[in-house]
């Protein structure tokens, strides 16, 4: 008999560390499970470590005798150390695509292995194929696929390890790739379409920024030196003299202007690093007259799927509240989800917490309801996630289509100001040539 140590989660998402004792790593893993718990780390005790940790299991057999029952210790404290090999992380699509194939190779009846082999064999990432190198080590060591993810959290997030844990237990793992691959699939196509709608506008902007700039350094102090020839310090136009204001403004405190802008992004990256500071940008960006919207619904798509997708694998509802909680980006909906599990763990429904929240709509949280009130939440969720998706793609295109004029009328006013600015000094210049000319 082998003595493992032991890193698991109970029903309630609470971690418990121990040792127990088993012939192998998967006898280890079946106890551990057996007693309601879901092993994220195990490794196997050095013999000098067992012998020393062999006196006070025999004071404890004497004290606890269900504790020799049982074959768990949940009273011994360990620290699990990180594997050396631990590697850098995987692009998305990368990671989507191992997810998709291992999923094609599993459900075509290949043994786990033999899948693992037939990857690593394809053209992948270097760390992707490092991951591969010490899964397949793992594995033939006597691991399970979950507990080989866990030595790479990196790459497999809670969500993925998670999930695949599940898949294990239901003899259904094919099934949770493909769900996986799926999830990962649609959470992709979103944030392109979000990250594609941003390039136009910044592209402008930008372009406005520099237009703007050059003409004020470089244009403006001509003009102006021309004017004063030729006007003799006569009386310029309101609009000319605010943008040669501007223009001198701008050559003499360009570096304090330089200083300026990098200070307010230190400062605003500082305020959202911290608690209060992150809350309510978080806060602010789902209240935005424009872009709140498109947020609110992004967020609601990404925890709905989420939900969905680890509920139908057959994750534990607090355990998957939990997951959904620390994979949400915005402090007011992790906030929410922590009221929904700290709910739901008291006995209590869903859909109070979640109309509390303010941030789900009222149509969520009826679905919500029924899906609790018929025994289909996942269902309910994967649908109120597929509508949000249409309504995250008709937002994109609407607000991609509001930007672009927008934008356009806004270079156009910036520019046109200026040199409006600089032609109306010019005709004045002109029709004085020309009366002297009559004259």
């Amino acid at each position: 008999m082998a003595t493992f140590q032991y890193i698991a989660l109970d029903g309630a998402g609470q971690e418990q560390r121990g040792t127990i004792e088993a012939g192998d790593r998967a006898a280890a893993i079946a106890a551990i499970r057996a007693h309601g718990l879901f092993p994220s780390a195990l490794g196997e005790v050095k013999s000098s470590s067992a012998a020393k940790a062999a006196k006070p299991a025999k004071a404890a057999k004497a004290a606890k005798p269900a504790a020799k029952k049982s074959g768990l210790n949940k009273d011994i404290k360990i620290s699990f150390k990180m594997p050396k090999f631990l590697m850098g992380k995987v692009k998305t699509k990368d990671l989507t695509a191992f997810t998709r194939q291992l999923a094609t190779l599993v459900n075509a009846g290949l043994p786990l292995m033999r899948c693992i082999e037939v990857l690593k064999k394809q053209k992948m990432a270097p760390a992707m194929m490092d991951c591969l190198n010490g899964i397949s080590e793992n594995i033939a060591g006597g691991g399970t696929f979950s507990d080989a993810l866990t030595a790479y959290p990196k790459i497999f997030d809670n969500l993925y390890v998670n999930m695949v844990k599940a898949g294990e237990a239901g003899g259904v793992l094919e099934v949770v790739l493909n769900r996986l691959a799926e999830f990962a699939e649609k959470a992709q196509k979103i944030k392109n379409k979000v990250k594609g709608a941003m390039i136009y506008p910044t592209v402008v902007l930008v372009a406005a920024i520099g237009i703007t700039t050059f003409l004020l350094v470089t244009v403006i102090p001509k003009f102006q030196q021309v004017f004063n020839d030729l006007l003799g310090g006569q009386a310029l136009p309101a609009v000319t003299q605010m943008v040669m204001g501007l223009s001198d403004f701008v050559q003499h405190n360009g570096i304090q202007i330089g200083i300026g802008v990098a200070a307010l992004v230190v400062l605003y990256k500082l305020f959202g690093k911290t608690k209060f500071g992150s809350y309510q940008l978080d806060k602010m960006r789902l209240s935005m007259p424009v872009t709140g919207t498109l947020v609110r619904r992004t967020a609601i798509s990404q925890v709905t799927r989420t939900l969905g997708t680890l509920l139908a694998s057959g994750v534990p509802i607090l355990q998957a509240l939990m997951i959904v909680r620390d994979t949400t980006g915005n402090g007011v909906v992790k906030r929410a989800i922590q009221s929904v599990h700290d709910a739901v763990k008291e006995g209590e429904s869903m859909t109070d917490p979640l109309a509390a929240s303010g941030v789900f709509p009222p149509m969520v949280v009826s679905m919500v309801q029924v899906g609790e009130e018929t025994g289909a939440l996942s269902d309910m969720l994967t649908r109120v996630a597929n509508t949000y998706d249409d309504e995250v793609d008709n937002a994109v295109a609407g607000l991609t289509a509001a930007i672009e004029p927008v934008l356009i009328i806004f270079l156009a006013v910036v520019v046109g100001t200026i040199v409006i600015a600089m032609f109306l000094p010019m005709i004045k210049i002109i029709s004085s040539v020309s009366s002297g000319g009559a004259g």
